[in-house]
Formats: structure tokens, sequence, C-alpha cells
């Protein structure tokens, strides 16, 4: 991922050092148990704990000979550690090295985005209680619906990325999986036991088979889970975008000092953090298909998914940490315009009240069909008027028949629609 769109925690679990960092800790924990198992020397263990060591330019230079980076990588350890060296990678082969590196890099990986997600519920949590009660027109089809209030919708945001965040906990479990296990995955010259040490150490679990790679639907698991939030963070994104057109201006992305919207146009603030995000989670969606394709592969092994790997781990995961830490940081800071929200309430003639009409007529014995024809008549012509929309039924006389001006008052009274916001809250931030 360019710099741009990184940040540097992220970034630096996919740079090389951290990576050999991780192969040298896989190679120095699988020599202590096999010298625990009493397959090599417990001294030559110590010394390659002792001596253990990797130098990244020198990999550079064997693998640009030897075309196999972990033997490259092994001849590195080799020149700093000497004879004992003959130990390391015993009955082990690269993808033991490799799979199992790439799970401690996507847990590293996992768990700061599940830091991200705490700092975006905090964001959404903040918003919501802050609007709990602020009223808001609700859109269905982009149309004017019914009342909902601003709180409300963050609250739903709030809700989703919990649940994502839930998912990514259960994706992060089963990816932290270590193999050593050797060529397809008998353990002909290791045993299980090494295995299970090596795996304790690491913080990760044994694999519970693997093919000499860990079976990559797991991979594939954790990948949907990050283009699901991916999407969220898009579903949020757009929300954003539609509620700072200028046509509706109830809410914006905030504008600092000195900030320029437009190289021509002066007067413009562009919502370019929730676009940039609704790009940002295309690039993340794009690793799915890939990891799903990764996880045919030949017999017990082959490395059609090494590249593919090398791509989306670190793309991927850059790219959310970065999107999520965005998006926390917009939320956090977001101009809400409640006074243009009571405006675009009232620029709807109080039509929104239309289904709350309607059920009162069928309640006091009108049918239905014919309820529906006299509302939806009064308020087509609330719209095309720009008529109030009661003051219009006030004067239909079916309507005088059946309610009072106290009883039209009632039904036109906008706290009914906020009678189970309380309610809804509980669900969201006080139920387990």
């Amino acid at each position: 991922m360019i710099p741009r769109y990184s940040r540097e925690k992220m970034s630096a679990i996919w740079a090389d050092e951290n990576r050999f960092t991780i192969w040298q800790e896989i190679e120095t924990c699988a020599a202590e148990a096999m010298a625990q198992c009493g397959i090599i020397p417990v001294e030559a263990a110590q010394n390659i704990r002792a001596k253990g060591n990797f130098d990244v330019q020198r990999i550079a230079e064997i693998e640009a000979e030897t075309h196999h980076d972990v033997i490259a990588f092994l001849t590195s350890m080799q020149e700093f550690i000497g004879d004992d060296a003959r130990f390391l990678h015993q009955g082990m082969t690269s993808s033991d090295v490799l799979d199992t590196a790439l799970s401690v890099q996507l847990t590293q990986a996992v768990d700061i985005l599940l830091e991200d997600l705490d700092t975006v519920l905090a964001a959404f949590k903040k918003q919501a209680f802050a609007h709990k009660f602020t009223p808001t027109i609700g859109r269905s089809h982009g149309i004017y619906a019914e009342p909902v209030t601003f709180g409300l919708k963050m609250a739903g945001f709030y809700a989703e990325f919990a649940r994502n965040k839930k998912r990514l906990l259960q994706a992060r479990e089963e990816i932290a999986v270590c193999a050593i296990s050797g060529a397809v995955g008998t353990y002909a010259h290791l045993t299980p036991e090494v295995e299970a040490i090596v795996a304790e150490k690491l913080g990760l679990t044994a694999e519970t088979i693997s093919t000499q790679v860990i079976p990559r639907d797991r991979h594939a698991a954790l990948f949907n889970c990050l283009a699901l939030i991916a999407s969220s963070v898009e579903r949020v994104a757009i929300e954003i975008r539609h509620l700072q057109r200028s046509d509706v201006r109830e809410a914006q992305e905030y504008f600092a000092q000195g900030q320029k919207g437009s190289s021509a146009m002066p007067h413009k603030r562009n919502p370019i953090l929730s676009e940039n995000l609704t790009g940002l989670a295309r690039i993340v969606r794009m690793a799915v298909v890939p990891a799903l394709e990764n996880i045919a592969l030949w017999h017990e092994r082959d490395i059609s998914h090494s590249s593919v790997e090398r791509v989306i781990a670190p793309d991927a995961t850059i790219a959310l940490d970065f999107a999520l830490h965005r998006m926390a940081g917009m939320i956090d800071k977001l101009l809400v315009h409640d006074d243009t929200m009571q405006a675009n309430l009232d620029k709807s003639y109080g039509i929104f009240n239309s289904q709350r009409v309607m059920l009162a007529l069928t309640q006091n014995g009108m049918a239905r069909e014919d309820a529906y024809k006299l509302v939806q008549q009064a308020a087509l012509r609330a719209w095309d008027e720009k008529s109030d929309f009661m003051s219009l039924l006030a004067e239909n006389e079916v309507i005088k028949s059946l309610f009072n001006e106290d009883m039209l008052a009632q039904l036109n009274d906008i706290g009914y629609h906020f009678r189970h916001v309380e309610h809804i809250f509980t669900r969201v931030f006080e139920e387990k």
C-alpha cells in the first residue's frame, strides 16, 4: 500500500525486519522444542537463542543467487550462529516457517484493527448519545419517509460495528494457528509435541491437520471479514456524503482552518474523507476473490497462493486500518446541523404523519383501502401545493366527523415517533 494511505504501526508488521524477526523466533522456538523433546542437543538450542540474528541486506544477496527466501534466511542465520546452525530447521519445511509467520503477522494486524474498531465504536457512541432525540427525517429510496433521530442513525452504525468486532475476533481465532509438521504435514521427521510447544510459545494453536500448508479457508474467512468491515465503512461514508449535499446539509465533515475544497471554486467544502473511505473499501474488498481462489491448491500444496498473499495481506490490512482511523476521526468531529434537520422536516409539510393518520382512520372503522386513498390525496396535495398536511385533513368532512382539533394535534405530535428510542438504545448499548 502506498504511504499516503498507510499508518506506521500497521505498515511495520509487513516490513522485512518484522517478517524476518518472526522467522527467527519460529526457528529458535522450534530448536528449543526439539531440544526439549531430545531431537537436538540442548546446548545447540541455547546457542541458537543466544547468537541467532540475521542481516536483511545479506538475505537479499543470497536470495538473488538461490532464488529461495527461506534458504537465504537460514544461511544468514548460520553466519551468526556458527556450527550449531546445522540443527536449525530440522525436519521442517519452508511452509512451516512461512505459514506460521503469516499467522503471526495476521494476528498482529487484527489486533491493531480491533483497537481501531474500539475507537470507531467510541465515536459512534458519543454522537448517538449527543443526538439521541435530535429529530431528522428518515428516508427510503432517498425520499422522505418518517422521522427518526440522528442518534438512532449513529446507534445503528454502532451496532453494526459491534457485530464486525465480534466477527473479527472469531476470524482472529481461526487464523491464529501454527504448523510445524514438515513436508506434506505428517511429522515424519518431527513430532506433534514440537509443534505444540512452538504454538504455545508464539501464542498460537496447533493446526488441526496441515498438508504442508495451513488450509487457506482460514485465510479466506479473515479476508471476507475484512471486506464486511470495509463495506460497513462505505455504508457510513455514503450516508455522510448524502447528508453533506448542498440540498440536504444535515451533517458535514469537519472543515479545518485553511483547508481548501476546490482549486477552481473557493466556496466548495467537499466530503473528501467519506469519498476516500468509499474508495478504500473497494481496495479491501478486492482481496476477497483471490483469497477464496487460494483455497484450492494442488494436492498437498503448491505456491500459487504465495504471491497473492504477499499483496493482499499487507494491502487489505493497511487500507482498512487507515480507513477505520480516518472514519473514527470523521465521526468524532462531525458537524451536525440540527437546525437544518428541523428545516427539512418542516419542508415535508407534515406528510410524514400519513401512516399514523391512516392507521387512526382504520382504528375508527374505516376500511384500509379507503383510508389509504383519503390520506394519499391529502398528502399529495400538500406536497404539490406546499400546504400543511394536517390543515388539509382538518378541512375534510370525513376527518372532521372522526377527529376534533385536539385529536388531530395528537396525530401531529412528532414525539410519537420517538416513544421507543430509549428501548432501542438499551438494546444497543446495554444488552450483552
